[in-house]
């Protein structure tokens, strides 16, 4: 297992739903060790914190561990040739997509290629537990990994703690030609049980205190101090699917015939009670016979350490935006065992084996700081993968701005920072009367509370707490299809070269602007039972747009659009985006907002607050592409204009 762990993006009204951390990465390649003479280095094995100054010493001999022994396959360039060029409109290999089963004959692991890696292991004292076609897992001593793997493994302190890890990076004999990917397991920083856990309850209910606006602007905050020189509307009470298909263009298509993934962690107990229940309190389109299905894992595992039952409101946030959107397409949720690296690419893997679905909406990922490269390669090979069968995924890109408030350092979420997932960023929404468009600023939140005499906001427009995730990759290089689209300025922030930015497109983000969910939750006597309530975040984004593409696809007569962004940057300028600005008024925005003490009733007493929009850190959302919104949101014509292709 990884050391970190992926986070949700929720954002709820009350607060951040718990953050859960996560690894992920894009990758480097093996490459010929020069200091370890016929071997192949496996990149990125030996941690940065595995420091001299923090080496305590070898590992006990006989330690245990775990390990995933990832397979190149047998044509890694090869596969990221036929990804880039089924994707690419101006190729002629352009949607000439391939069968799960044909895709790994041509660039997976061979038979050969897999018993060569599991006798190299079992030679070196090392015991093959599983076998898929992405990696070989085993389990064995500390000596016997020291071995197979051409590298000590010491002790090391991390913070207040000491653990395992390679004292220099790990390899393979190249004699195996490349089959190594990478391996997991090496490090355990920290240790994880791997105990067949059963999942928890449902977490306290979650309510939002009135007033509401029930569309932007229908309720003003009369009473209350203004800001910005006037009046401010309170908070939406919770936007529903009409309301966002009529923001995002969705005319009179629904997704049918269209398959969409969502891939979280765990999965919530009541899943399809509480989908049903709130299509119907809300006017969607009732779910029919099978048209919602769940692929879960044998056993969960680290539901203490990753939160099991916070994700439950991730996976129905997911599965009821998406239904919202494009009420007739075909869902399945994937749940991970875990919020673990490992077993989320179990999750992703298999969408793709199997062909779950052409689109895959994924609201997790981690800071581009805790990237790794050892883990990069597995990765990008499910995406490109996936590209060449026809399927695209969806990321959410953060919602912590440029992180600094978070982490100190201005920097991108990953996995978003691929350069094979459409990175999906976030606005603030304001729909008005009879469900129209009004306009989006770029979701960035400033919040001030009010006086305790009531006549003023303290410090007023206040700190910021939250926004959308962007901004310009250290380690991964500007893709081809952001140039001449993505400013050079934003291009070459980190890199003379230019590196990939962030993100792609965008769609609702802002919790002050939210969508309602329906949840079974535990209430405050300890009961079960459903409630809803207002929620935000790049979480909600990501299944936004991944519905908006399921209407495209199903405009273009069902034909999959596959790995999307060459596609959505073909786009630019052609007057299918709304181009979100921070300021689309000509002035600042804010909201008011009236929040439960205690999360769900008055008892507690009420806290009043001001939400200015359009805040996000040090990004900005301008005219044209910016580091918040990307190219902008779907507007009317943007689904219709997959018709032509």
């Amino acid at each position: 297992m990884r050391s970190n762990r992926a986070r949700l993006r929720a954002t709820s009204m009350a607060a951040t739903l718990p953050m859960l951390a996560g690894a992920l990465a894009l990758g480097i390649p093996a490459a010929h060790a020069a200091d370890n003479p016929g071997r192949d280095a496996l990149a990125g094995t030996k941690p940065a914190w595995a420091t001299a100054k923090a080496d305590k010493g070898d590992a006990s001999n006989g330690a245990q561990v775990h390990l995933r022994v990832y397979l190149a396959g047998k044509d890694a360039d090869g596969l990221a040739r036929y990804a880039k060029a089924v994707s690419d409109p101006s190729s002629p290999l352009y949607g000439k997509y391939l069968s799960a089963k044909k895709a790994q004959a041509a660039f997976g692991a061979t038979k050969a290629q897999v018993a060569a890696v599991k006798s190299w292991l079992t030679s070196n004292g090392l015991k093959v537990t599983g076998v898929s076609q992405h990696y070989v897992s085993v389990t064995g001593d500390v000596a016997a990994a020291e071995k197979a793997f051409g590298t000590q493994l010491h002790n090391y302190t991390k913070g207040s703690k000491t653990y395992r890890a390679p004292s220099k990076t790990a390899s393979a004999p190249d004699s195996l030609k490349g089959a190594v990917l990478t391996v997991t397991g090496l490090d355990n920083a920290p240790h994880k049980a791997n105990h067949d856990d059963q999942l928890p309850p449902p977490e306290t209910v979650f309510r939002n205190s009135g007033p509401f606006s029930s569309y932007f602007g229908s309720n003003i905050a009369s009473t209350l101090p203004d800001a910005y020189g006037s009046k401010i509307p309170y908070a939406i009470q919770g936007y529903t699917g009409k309301q966002l298909r009529a923001a995002y263009g969705a005319g009179q298509y629904t997704g049918k015939g269209v398959k969409v993934a969502i891939t979280d962690a765990y999965a919530s107990p009541y899943i399809a009670f509480d989908a049903q229940t709130y299509a119907g309190k809300h006017g969607d389109a009732k779910w029919s016979t099978s048209q919602l299905h769940q692929v879960l894992p044998k056993k969960y595992t680290n539901t203490t350490d990753c939160s099991a039952a916070g994700w439950y409101g991730e996976e129905t946030l997911d599965v009821e935006a998406v239904h919202a959107v494009a009420p007739a397409a075909d869902v399945t949720y994937v749940g991970a065992a875990s919020c673990m690296d490992d077993d989320l690419l179990d999750a992703l893997s298999k969408v793709v084996d199997n062909h779950l679905a052409d689109i895959v909406s994924n609201s997790w990922g981690d800071i581009e700081a805790n990237q790794t490269p050892d883990l990069a390669a597995a990765y990008d090979q499910v995406f490109q993968f996936g590209a060449v069968e026809g399927i695209g995924f969806y990321f959410s890109s953060g919602d912590n701005g440029d992180e600094v408030a978070n982490t100190g350092t201005k920097q991108v979420d990953t996995p978003a920072n691929s350069a094979w997932v459409t990175a999906v960023g976030g606005t603030s929404l304001a729909v008005g009367k009879n469900d129209t468009y009004q306009w989006e600023t770029g979701w960035g939140t400033e919040k001030a509370k009010l006086s305790a005499d009531g006549k003023s906001w303290t410090d007023f427009p206040g700190a910021f707490t939250s926004g959308a995730g962007g901004g310009t990759s250290k380690t991964v290089a500007e893709p081809y299809y952001q140039k001449g689209v993505v400013p050079n300025a934003l291009a070459t922030a980190n890199n003379a070269t230019g590196n990939r930015v962030v993100p792609d497109i965008s769609a609702i983000a802002d919790p002050n602007t939210g969508f309602k969910v329906g949840q079974t939750q535990t209430l405050p006597d300890g009961t079960l039972g459903y409630d809803e309530y207002r929620i935000g975040g790049t979480s909600l984004a990501a299944p936004v747009i991944a519905a908006v593409q399921a209407l495209a696809q199903e405009a273009r007569g069902g034909k999959a659009i596959g790995f999307a962004n060459p596609e959505i940057y073909a786009r630019y300028n052609k007057g299918v985006y709304h181009d979100v600005t921070d300021k689309p008024t000509g002035k600042d925005l804010a909201v008011a907002r009236v929040d439960f003490a205690n999360g769900y009733d008055a008892t507690g007493g009420l806290l009043t607050s001001v939400r200015s929009l359009g805040k996000d850190s040090s990004l900005s959302a301008v005219k044209g592409y910016d580091d918040v919104t990307g190219v902008g949101t779907p507007a009317n014509g943007y689904v219709e204009s997959y018709r032509k292709h």
